[in-house]
């Protein structure tokens, strides 16, 4: 009872405290000139400052104009991951549904502490939100989440420069280990403002394709690992030479010859992200150079088909041809040209700018890639080399890429039906997609394995004989071409031939003027 009384007067002396010292503040701000409460409060704060000699700095998550995600932010999550599981006492955990793994991370409002080179800081996840409150679909759209960091101030030469060093590098160093690739595509302008908005939308990037199980000559896929290990290491190199670090891969071949694989394959080696961009989608070339921007470092960049993406091809044709040519249109045709005209502004030159114009150097380590079918109808001004620099063609399987995808499909190295099918590939052009279809098992009997191999024998000879047949087909359209070439111009051989006896004729014939005869 004497404990509870005893509580009972503290509490009301501290009431009675806390009233006195708001009146006496409420007095003090309103009877006290303005000019002497801004010196009493300056002094004061230089007096709490000799009394607490402990340093601030605050880490927002958002930075800049354009308030981009600051990696700093993102390094020091990072690297608070274990410290935090490990010695916080209020932790927040969130489900990585990709990997299906718990992450727990220091809550808001807690604090932990770190200890580097025997100087101790202290770490504290912090949240506000706005002071007014306005009703909203997404409440949490204005919070601003930062991190504060806490050190004494004899310790802030090294803070600022080892420790804060030491954190940044270790964090990025986490997140690399850490690092799950992505696949991102380019969202359409009319949706890149609103809560959340981005220009780009991502999924995880889980192909499986490896430069092992592409099939391709051995020796050209070698060529190509050199080629990308050489770029990644090359940021030192592309500064001396004054080129932005970056570099083009133009993929051209026939259909279902492993263009989209060998891009698979390339981010999977480098462990680069992959940006697939759509360029219809793109209404002008502002907004291709905004997409730009907003791609990653360490990131592949393509554009597939680019000669059936965007009409690329003609815009260096006089507009009198263009003119011409719309004017030959019917009706409907044309509002669909004008059409697709005010949908994409794309033009030749904006592509050129986004592949090695200025805007092209924000930023670094990017590969950017073309595909196509039909590498004849680009321009050349597209894929000349500094902007494609290297031309890979995706030819027709041959000897070595069959026993890539033997190996991938059937886990054979060799098999006595492997010379009629070398010899028979050397001879007919068929895809790897359409030779992987054939090898492609249909149950787990071990024998199916030979009528696998069979059945790829039979569809080469099918196609060996359909391009045999195809040739007849072509060369006798070029025999009767041919004939009809010789007739024509054997005809016109004759009509000239009968043009001159008539007129030699008409001049040999005399002429009866005023009645004589000349």
């Amino acid at each position: 009872m004497m404990m509870m009384m005893k509580g009972d007067h503290l509490w009301s002396n501290l009431g009675s405290t806390m009233a006195a010292i708001m009146f006496t503040y409420a007095m003090f701000r309103q009877y006290f000139p303005p000019h002497i409460q801004d010196y009493i409060f300056r002094y004061s704060k230089k007096l709490s400052n000799l009394l607490y000699p402990y340093i601030h700095v605050t880490f927002d998550e958002f930075t800049g104009e354009r308030m981009k995600k600051s990696e700093a932010f993102t390094a020091i999550q990072n690297y608070l991951k274990d410290k935090s599981s490990a010695f916080a006492k209020r932790l927040k955990a969130d489900v990585v549904a990709d990997s299906q793994s718990l992450v727990l991370s220091m809550d808001y409002d807690e604090e932990v502490t770190d200890v580097f080179q025997g100087v101790k800081v202290w770490w504290a996840a912090k949240r506000s939100t706005p002071k007014t409150q306005q009703f909203s679909f997404y409440p949490a759209s204005d919070e601003k989440r930062y991190y504060i960091l806490k050190f004494h101030k004899r310790d802030r030469e090294f803070i600022t420069g080892t420790y804060l060093l030491h954190v940044l590098k270790q964090g990025k160093a986490i997140a690399a280990d850490n690092r799950q690739r992505k696949l991102y595509s380019n969202n359409p302008s009319q949706s890149w403002s609103g809560y959340r908005s981005t220009k780009w939308s991502h999924v995880v990037f889980e192909h499986p394709a490896t430069f092992d199980t592409l099939a391709m000559d051995a020796k050209k896929k070698e060529e190509i690992k050199k080629d990308l290990i050489k770029f990644s290491k090359g940021k030192e190199y592309y500064a001396k030479i004054g080129k932005a670090w970056k570099r083009g891969y133009l993929l051209f071949g026939p259909p279902g010859t492993g263009k989209s694989t060998m891009i698979a394959a390339m981010a999977n080696f480098l462990n680069y992200d992959v940006y697939d961009l759509e360029l219809t989608t793109v209404k002008n070339n502002i907004e291709l150079r905004r997409l730009l921007i907003e791609t990653s470092n360490k990131s592949i960049i393509v554009i597939e088909d680019i000669d059936c993406s965007l009409d690329l091809t003609g815009q260096r044709e006089k507009k009198k041809k263009k003119d011409e040519n719309e004017e030959e249109m019917d009706p409907i045709s044309k509002k669909a040209k004008e059409e697709e005209k005010r949908d994409s502004e794309v033009t030749l030159s904006g592509l050129l700018n986004f592949i090695d114009g200025l805007w092209s150097a924000c930023g670094g380590e990017r590969i950017i890639v073309f595909t196509t079918n039909y590498v004849e109808k680009l321009d050349p001004a597209l894929i000349r080399r500094g902007r494609m620099d290297k031309h890979i063609e995706m030819s027709y399987c041959r000897s070595e890429a069959f026993k890539v995808l033997a190996k991938n499909y059937l886990d054979i190295d060799s098999h006595p039906l492997f010379g009629e099918i070398g010899q028979l590939l050397e001879e007919t052009n068929m895809t790897p997609a359409d030779v992987a279809e054939n090898l492609m098992l249909k149950s787990d009997d071990h024998e199916e394995t030979e009528t696998c191999l069979k059945n790829l024998i039979e569809a080469l000879e099918e196609a060996r004989k359909k391009a045999e047949e195809e040739e007849k087909e072509r060369e006798k359209a070029e025999k009767a071409e041919k004939e009809e070439k010789e007739k024509e111009k054997e005809a016109k051989e004759n009509n000239e031939k009968e043009e001159s006896v008539k007129e030699d004729s008409n001049e040999s014939k005399p002429v009866k003027e005023n009645g004589v005869i000349h």
